[in-house]
Parts: C-alpha cells; structure tokens; sequence
C-alpha cells in the first residue's frame, strides 16, 4: 500500500477549499482518507495555510510521499 499526502478538495463551486490528508494512493480525490493534518484556502487574501508539521514529518518518516503541490505548501508552512 502506498501512502500519500495530497489535498483534498472541499468548499462550493469555483470557490475551492482544501484539506491536506493522509491518503492511500489508490483512493479516490476527495475519498476515504487516514488522517487530516492541515488545511488551505487559496482564494483568501493572503492564502490561508494551516498544517500540522509534525504530524507530517511523522508521515513522511513512515514513508508517506507528498504530492508536488503538498510538497511547496509544507515548504511555505515551514518558514
């Protein structure tokens, strides 16, 4: 089983919201998932980004591969 963090998509149409989860790779988008460790909302001004870094870094340790995108926020979230 692969694991992956990647966003979920949430929020009303053309007004996206996302959640950052924990999610096998096989699962759908917006499906099942393990565990929510963050949240991003990219029409606020300024984005709104809250993610729970240790939580991440523990996924990542077990061997959780962020997706592109997850991997830019969890940079921007670490600064």
């Amino acid at each position: 089983m692969s694991v992956r963090i990647r966003l979920k998509r949430v929020g009303a149409k053309k007004a996206p919201v996302y959640r950052i989860v924990v999610a096998d790779s096989r699962a759908p988008r917006d499906g099942r998932f393990i565990e929510e460790i963050g949240f991003y909302n990219p029409i606020a001004n300024p984005a709104e980004l809250r993610v729970d870094l240790e939580k991440a870094n523990e996924w990542i340790r077990k061997g959780a591969q962020p997706s592109d995108t997850v991997r830019g926020l969890l940079k921007k979230a670490a600064e």
